[in-house]
């Protein structure tokens, strides 16, 4: 097993050495000849299976990209390996809709050799990530996944891969906060352990089965370990263990990138040279988000000395705007085009075409825009937030609702509603429910959402209530002009998902007064619309809700 400490960077292009000390009994490897070592990686899919109207990134394209990089490196007589950081799940209709499986069969397609595990894998019922795992031959990997009932663990820590003479193990970790941040409701007997306290554990074992130890993490890399409300990500987890040579991550969503002086890239543009960041002598790498980008390490083992050759972000078809001839703005490619892999395209044609008629039907119209962009809508009440929570308001006959900003994942333009445009702003799937409180309970509920702090997917959005909250403290709520009676019991609409405790809301979901209706959000939703249509933005931004 190695152990690395930076010892150089000559240059964006040049070489980051990394000083090795290899146990003796662990080598195959030949004094005095050069290893070549390619790794390819990838994070936050996010359903992108297919490119975007622009015709930016997309699987199709993605393969052709690896597919030619291999060759390269088989010619060059290296080894490659392709990891993934994570949270294929969520995030475009014609993907949630199939249980992300044109994403998984497309990365079978392509070829990755191993996955960590994301929160987002987590919005699905175990049932459906074994279903997931069924159709690929490469592993979903996490160490830190227990059954709380058994424990042990749900998923293979980790993976030994034999590449030419280098023995590579490859650990996953999920992120801690996955129990808030998936869907609670899934995750009864399931628990998230500490990432540090596992590799710890587990490096003895893998020191003396490996030569590299690369993490596979879905736990977002905040600069300089400063990780505010979130868990701990890579940068702390890399400055608590020694012995972690690479950590391939995801979550953030971030294009991880240092200078060549290694100061972090907090503006990173398509086509700009990069180097991962180094903390504690391991190499951090992230590929921003949707397969925009394929990172590229090339590395070098010799004599006991892994070496970062040189490093890249390689985008996928992406675009930006320039001003033509006519000082008209238009999309140019950033790189050089790269053509759809014909086979792949053919594969997962069908899966785009699955459901499209359904999800393209008009379903509604509204005359201005319902706001549900996150920088938004984390910060302010907004006329979207405000039309979820009636919706599922007036859906359980509900006193009140509540609704987590982080819940809401899109906007709706002015003119004609699809039921796409429904899926993209709730992608979920929770389902809708109601719980029935005292007065003093519901209170003490809505003076706990009240305090959630803005720029978090815990922020709330109400219906139905009028409330005075100042600098995070409840001071006044009425129900239809009326103080809440403490001794008067009220309905409360709620989704599945913080009735359960996600976002660290109060769980309602073991009340008494609990009821699941079985309405997915969504549905209730596009209901709504359907019925009210057509829509009138402004009378949804109704101040019910006074922030100071």
């Amino acid at each position: 097993m190695i152990k690395i400490g930076l010892l150089a960077v000559t240059a964006i292009t040049g070489l980051v050495s990394l000083a090795v000390n290899v146990q003796a009994d662990s080598s195959r490897w030949e004094a005095g000849t050069s290893y070549k070592l390619t790794i390819l990686h990838t994070n936050d899919n996010h359903g992108r299976f297919w490119s975007n109207r622009h015709g930016e990134y997309g699987m199709a394209a993605r393969k052709t990209l690896i597919d030619s990089i291999r060759a390269e490196i088989k010619a060059e007589g290296g080894q490659l390996l392709l990891l993934s950081g994570g949270d294929i799940n969520t995030g475009v209709p014609e993907s949630d809709l199939q249980d992300a499986e044109p994403d998984f069969k497309g990365m079978g397609f392509i070829g990755y050799d191993a996955m960590a595990i994301g929160n987002h894998e987590f919005d699905n019922e175990l049932s459906v990530i074994r279903k997931q795992q069924s159709w690929v031959d490469f592993p979903f990997l996490a160490a830190n996944i227990y059954d709380t009932s058994t424990k042990k663990r749900l998923f293979k820590p980790y993976q030994v891969f034999q590449k030419g003479a280098l023995r590579i193990a490859v650990v996953g970790l999920t992120t801690e906060d996955t129990k808030k941040l998936g869907n609670p409701e899934f995750m009864g007997n399931i628990s998230f352990t500490q990432p540090v306290d596992e590799v710890k554990n587990l490096l003895p074992e893998l020191n003396k089965k490996a030569d590299i130890i690369i993490a596979a993490t879905h736990m977002g890399h905040y600069q300089d370990a400063k990780f505010g409300i979130n868990a701990p990500g890579d940068v702390t987890l890399a400055r608590s263990v020694k012995g972690i040579d690479i950590i391939i991550g995801g979550h953030s969503q971030d294009p991880v990138c240092a200078d060549a002086q290694g100061a972090m890239i907090t503006k990173y543009k398509a086509g700009m040279a990069c180097m991962p960041d180094v903390q504690n002598g391991t190499l951090i790498m992230q590929a921003h988000e949707w397969g925009k980008y394929v990172g590229r390490a090339d590395l070098e083992f010799k004599d006991g000395e892994l070496s970062l050759v040189s490093y890249q972000l390689i985008p996928v078809n992406l675009k930006k705007k320039v001003k033509n001839a006519e000082g008209k703005k238009v999309r140019v490619l950033v790189a050089d085009a790269i053509a759809e892999d014909a086979t792949l395209k053919a594969f997962l044609t069908p899966y785009q075409e699955q459901g499209q008629e359904k999800l393209q039907q008009k379903i509604g119209v509204v005359d201005s825009k319902l706001e549900g962009d996150r920088a938004v809508v984390r910060f302010e009440p907004t006329n979207m937030g405000h039309l979820i929570a009636l919706a599922q308001m007036e859906k359980v006959g509900a006193d009140l609702a509540v609704m987590n900003s982080g819940g809401i994942r899109d906007s709706i333009a002015q003119g004609d509603i699809t039921y796409k445009d429904v899926l993209k702003v709730q992608p979920f799937a929770n389902v809708v429910g109601f719980v029935t409180l005292n007065g003093k309970e519901l209170l003490d509920y809505l003076t706990a959402v009240a305090a959630k702090p803005i720029d978090s997917g815990a922020f709330a959005q109400f219906a139905g209530v009028s409330l005075m909250i100042e600098q995070g403290v409840l001071k006044t709520a009425t129900i239809k002009g009326q103080d809440i009676d403490p001794a008067k019991n009220y309905r409360l609409a709620i989704n599945s998902y913080i009735a359960s405790g996600g976002d660290k809301y109060p769980p309602m979901n073991k009340h008494s007064g609990y009821v699941n209706s079985g309405f997915v959000d969504a549905d209730v939703l596009k209901e709504y619309i359907e019925k009210n249509s057509p829509l009138s933005a402004g009378e949804y931004d109704k101040g019910n809700v006074v922030r100071k």
